[in-house]
């Protein structure tokens, strides 16, 4: 072939070679001096990651059968709050590793601004508590030393259940009026009595799980001839059916008294521990003020303790907020560090200053103040990770003035509401109540056994965490909403035992610093500190090239298993915009 330029071929091949180019302007940005509106014969999205779009309503849980009972209840006039409630209910059958009935959470409600009433966010508390015969010694061994098999795998770990008692309460205070609480409990007792399909994702999870597999009650209710259901059997659960028909009939009286009642206290006697019909009885949840800090102009509104999530939540970002996350792009290493730098001393804190605000003062306004958050943010040396030895608890008191899941709803009307809740472990004790349905949380585990000991995620427990009668364990759920200039624009959570303060953060930072969109945010690569152990935990997705960085940074990088699962939704100028995680099979977001 001659050397010399051929100007027939050259413009045979012109159309091509400008398709092509017209096709990466489209997807990357036009380069300079091209207009930005250049035509693409392929038409295609910048993001990988596209979110679910809706106008009427979007709920995102962890379970596709929930998503659909929320929506069906916004589609039929139902608001944020009822969709909630259905949801909540329906999870704790179709995903009975962390739905429930037997266990508790916390939930963050918004009614939206109408004619005659301002706007409101609130935070509701429905987490377990210990029963009257608690004490604080009740998990040490004679020598005084914890015994964790107490606290996680008899009767003694469980709390008194919150999840009932809460979905009643939301409902009353906040609901649309146009249901009742035994309209929305019964597309969960059908699906109890009428059974479902058995998914992948629900098979895996109790071949997985050694732990129901130890009580004749609970094989009686998941397995069949000796084993878990396949996918595709049937999973049909008459006793769990009968106890939603009782607190359809009798509301939160027909869990809290009665038969259930006593069926629940005596399983929990039987295997070891110390509740009684009168600690269910005596239950109530608690109305609590969020709390309220500021990120790069958002306003950033999240559950107060017992949850010590949205205390440190706002205590990272205000760290982060001194630095300029956006130049160091996402994922790069150098702000993987920053974050990792800003998680540890929460941690620290964690341990040092939370518990049950009912029983010990918390000092919220000092973790969260800015001012501290600038002293703790000179102390990280953006080049070199720093071993637990050199981050300890902080003195915020000079700064204060005199397996759970997760889901997120909005309304058409901008109503919303994010709320988590769990059992502690998957399936919790793994203890059915006989007779109910019912899996029993292992929450117990949540409280410190003595100062200094360490619960089943590895976290740190202090003092004002100690085990007392009546009392809520400290935990690290953070439900979650961030508001622009006073709209509604994110709802946020996720499940994860002490990764969830960390998955929410980054779900916020991928929004707020890195421009993405509400289902890049959930799906972008997660890391995790939390002080001690001093492991730098990240999910598979990081490049070589971050994680050596990383190392010579002083990180003990730890590649491992997944970090929560953020259903989210966005307020967007398009509308909603929801994500389901998909680190979880079985996800859903749906709008309508």
């Amino acid at each position: 072939m001659s050397g010399r330029f051929r100007w027939p071929a050259l413009a045979a091949a012109l159309p091509l070679i400008v398709s092509l180019f017209a096709t990466v302007a489209f997807a990357q940005g036009a380069p300079p001096g091209m207009p930005s509106a250049w035509p693409a014969p392929i038409v295609s999205e910048r993001a990988r990651f596209l979110p679910v779009l809706g106008h009427g309503g979007m709920v995102a849980s962890q379970e596709a059968r929930a998503t659909h009972v929320g929506v069906e209840i916004l589609r039929r006039g139902g608001n944020a709050v009822d969709a909630a409630v259905a949801t909540h209910f329906a999870l704790a059958v179709t995903l009975p590793r962390a739905g429930n009935l037997g266990g508790g959470g916390f939930m963050l409600i918004h009614r939206a601004a109408a004619p005659g009433r301002a706007a409101e966010t609130v935070a509701l508390d429905y987490r377990e508590t210990a029963p009257a015969g608690a004490t604080h010694d009740m998990f040490l061994l004679p020598g005084g030393e914890p015994d964790p098999a107490k606290s996680r795998d008899t009767g003694l770990s469980v709390g008194v259940p919150g999840s009932v008692a809460g979905m009643a309460a939301a409902l009353e205070r906040y609901g649309s009026g146009r249901f009742t609480l035994a309209d929305l409990v019964r597309p969960a007792e059908a699906l109890a009595r009428e059974g479902f399909a058995v998914d992948e994702d629900l098979a895996r999870s109790l071949v997985r799980s050694g732990r129901l597999g130890r009580h004749p009650q609970s094989r009686a209710v998941f397995y069949r001839d000796g084993r878990p259901p396949e996918a595709g059997e049937r999973l049909v659960q008459p006793d769990l059916a009968a106890t939603l028909a009782a607190i359809a009939e009798k509301g939160p009286r027909g869990f809290y008294e009665g038969p259930v009642a006593r069926k629940i206290a005596e399983a929990v006697r039987a295997a070891g521990g110390v509740m009684q019909a009168g600690d269910l009885a005596a239950y109530r949840p608690v109305w609590r003020e969020p709390v309220r800090g500021t990120y790069r102009g958002r306003e950033i509104v999240t559950m107060p303790p017992p949850s010590s999530g949205g205390v440190h939540l706002i205590q990272i970002l205000n760290i982060l907020e001194g630095f300029d996350l956006a130049e160091a792009g996402a994922g790069s290493a150098a702000a993987y560090h920053l974050m990792a730098e800003a998680m540890k001393p929460a941690y620290a804190d964690r341990a040092a200053w939370l518990g049950d605000p009912d029983r010990v003062k918390v000092p919220v306004a000092g973790l969260t103040s800015k001012a501290y958050a600038a002293a703790l943010r000179a102390e990280i040396d953006p080049r070199r990770a720093r071993p637990p030895e050199e981050v300890m608890a902080g003195n915020p008191l000079p700064y204060e003035s005199p397996q759970t899941t997760h889901f997120s709803i909005v309304d058409r009307e901008g109503n919303a509401v994010a709320n988590t809740t769990t059992l502690n472990f998957s399936y919790g004790l793994g203890l059915v109540a006989d007779g109910t349905g019912v899996l029993l949380n292992n929450e117990m585990d949540d409280f410190a056994a003595k100062a200094g000991a360490l619960n089943a995620y590895g976290l740190v427990g202090g003092e004002p965490n100690s085990v007392a009668p009546g009392a809520r364990p400290l935990s690290s759920m953070t439900p979650t909403m961030m508001f622009e200039d006073g709209r509604l624009a994110l709802v946020t959570g996720s499940p994860g035992g002490s990764r969830i303060v960390t998955t929410v953060l980054q779900v916020i930072l991928g929004v707020v610093d890195f421009g993405q969109n509400i289902a890049e945010a959930v799906a972008a690569p997660r890391i995790h500190h939390q002080w001690r152990p001093d492991a730098l935990l990240v999910e598979t997705g990081l490049s070589p090239d971050t994680l050596a960085l990383l190392r010579e940074r002083g990180h003990r990088v730890v590649v491992g298993s997944t970090s929560g699962s953020a259903n989210s939704v966005a307020v967007t100028r398009e509308g909603l915009a929801g994500a389901a995680d998909p680190r979880q099979r079985g996800t859903l977001a749906e709008g309508e």
